[in-house]
């Protein structure tokens, strides 16, 4: 698989969306991530924890909106 095919997004419309989500989680965590840069400085914990944080948020939105919240 290539990185292109691994990094596919399903709606490709929500990439500027995702971007930014992205950006927004790594700030929180304090990973210093650059939008649209090169990033192969960062360790792969500090790429994962920002990956991990965004699956835990959109479970918890998703389960959250499931419960009508």
């Amino acid at each position: 698989m290539t990185n292109s095919q691994s990094s596919k997004m399903e709606v490709p419309q929500a990439k500027e969306a995702m971007d930014k989500f992205k950006m927004e989680v790594a700030s929180e965590l304090g990973v210093p991530l650059k939008n649209g840069g090169y990033n192969g400085d960062l360790t792969s914990a500090q790429n994962g924890s920002v990956g991990g944080e965004m699956v835990r948020q959109m479970i918890k939105r998703q389960e959250e909106s499931m419960a009508g919240k």
